[in-house]
């Protein structure tokens, strides 16, 4: 049985994209260990770690070296290999020579294409320092970035610049050069609150030293702490936060030191159908809308900031001032097109085509409205508000909410027929 050591891996960069943190954090895991188990080097547990400026893993209890193995090399076919005295011809001599034997030591192995010399070669395993940096190099290469960027006067080539490698096997360096820098037992914490060079001297300190220098390295765990901080915060405005994966991921993707702000609007914004004011918030800004207990939105938002402020007043102002033009301009579209009802958008309707063989969304709509009449028929319904609804059911795509916001599509058509005056 090897020795075994833990090995740690981080590879420092520029900001990377938030959207696609988790995608990569984890294909670098995926290769670490398919280059470690093709170079036959055990382990117990490898952990991946993921920040913006950040990706590492952790390797526990990983063998030091390749174990000793028994290879066969197979030579050439006996046929080949001796004359017609029986003589070894030079076929035979040079394989031999390469296994560093003479023929006389050589064995004859059958094979489904006839029999041929052979020789079993004990082979030395490897170190596992001298198999580590082509493993990370490779993982690098294999990791899922459509467009890799250049940076300075080097030839590397990855999503973000790289600034540091930490690379390290129980409390020794690996030694190797990755996308122009070399590695190292450096780190960095928080940008702002430890923006000075962290020593590490073995992996099992590597999470504790980054969180005292106010970086959380742990993906899973900073999510579940945002997850908590909106909850609470929340809680406190006496509601509840609305609270969905992609964004909870995104929000973690952006920073290394979580912080919980919560901020308001004015309550005037609220005249705008709730869908487009969340939004706004969630895709344009990354905020944690804020919901009554009846499910009504309310006049609160919650973000989380990367820094511990001596002033969140200062950052809570911010955010709401940025806000607002925001919400401003959901107000702006939604008074627009209150100015018109939709059965006054079916005529522009004729110039949107739906499909180059399949007419316009007007005609589009015609055969909706058809068919829901005859569906109408069938269950008894009112066949001319279900004929109706089928005319109206495309007109908001012209509308100026939906026009801003693409996903309001449909649900801006029921506030619309709502505000119109429409049968529900």
């Amino acid at each position: 049985m090897t020795d075994k050591q833990d090995l740690l891996f981080e590879l420092g960069t520029e900001e990377l994209p938030p959207v696609a943190l988790s995608r990569l954090s984890r294909a670098l895991a995926d290769e670490f260990t398919a280059g470690l188990q093709e170079a036959s080097l055990d382990f117990t547990e490898l952990k991946a770690f993921a920040t913006p400026r950040r990706l590492a893993i952790m390797v526990s209890a990983c063998d030091n070296r390749q174990a000793d193995r028994e290879v066969m090399r197979r030579g050439p076919a006996v046929k080949a290999a001796f004359d017609a005295n029986g003589i070894p011809t030079k076929a035979a001599e040079g394989f031999a020579r390469s296994c560093g034997t003479t023929v006389e030591q050589l064995s004859r192995e059958k094979t489904d294409k006839g029999e041929g010399l052979a020789f079993n070669l004990q082979e030395h395993g490897k170190p596992a320092e001298e198999l580590l940096p082509e493993i990370a190099d490779r993982a690098l290469n294999r990791l899922p970035i459509p467009k890799r960027m250049r940076w300075g006067d080097s030839d590397a080539q990855f999503v973000r610049p790289v600034h540091w490698l930490l690379f390290m096997q129980g409390n020794q360096i690996v030694h190797c050069n990755l996308l122009g820098v070399d590695a190292g037992q450096k780190t960095f914490g928080h940008r702002f609150h430890h923006p000075d060079a962290i020593i590490i001297n073995g992996p099992d300190e590597y999470l504790d030293k980054l969180r005292a220098a106010r970086v959380l390295a742990d993906f899973a765990e900073r999510k579940a702490q945002i997850r908590q901080q909106v909850t609470h915060a929340a809680e406190a405005l006496n509601g509840s936060a609305d609270v969905d994966d992609d964004l909870l991921d995104e929000v973690t993707a952006l920073v290394e030191w979580p912080v919980p702000v919560t901020a308001s609007f004015e309550d005037k914004y609220l005249a705008v159908p709730h869908e487009a004011l969340i939004y706004t918030m969630k895709k344009n800004q990354k905020y944690f809308p804020v919901l009554s207990h009846e499910g009504r939105l309310m006049n609160h938002f919650i973000t989380i900031s990367n820094i511990e402020s001596t002033n969140p007043d200062v950052i809570r102002d911010g955010n709401e001032r940025v806000v607002r033009p925001r919400l401003a301009d959901a107000m702006f579209f939604w008074q627009q097109d209150g100015k018109r009802k939709l059965e006054d958008h079916l005529e522009s309707m004729k110039s949107v085509v739906f499909q180059q063989k399949l007419g316009s969304m007007y005609e589009k709509s015609e055969r909706v409205a058809a068919l829901s009449r005859e569906i109408a028929q069938h269950i008894k319904g009112d066949e001319a508000l279900a004929h109706r609804a089928g005319m109206l059911s495309r007109c908001d795509l012209m509308t100026e909410t939906v026009g801003a916001f693409a996903e309001m599509q449909g649900i801006m058509g029921r506030h619309q027929a709502l505000r119109d005056g429409e049968p529900e």
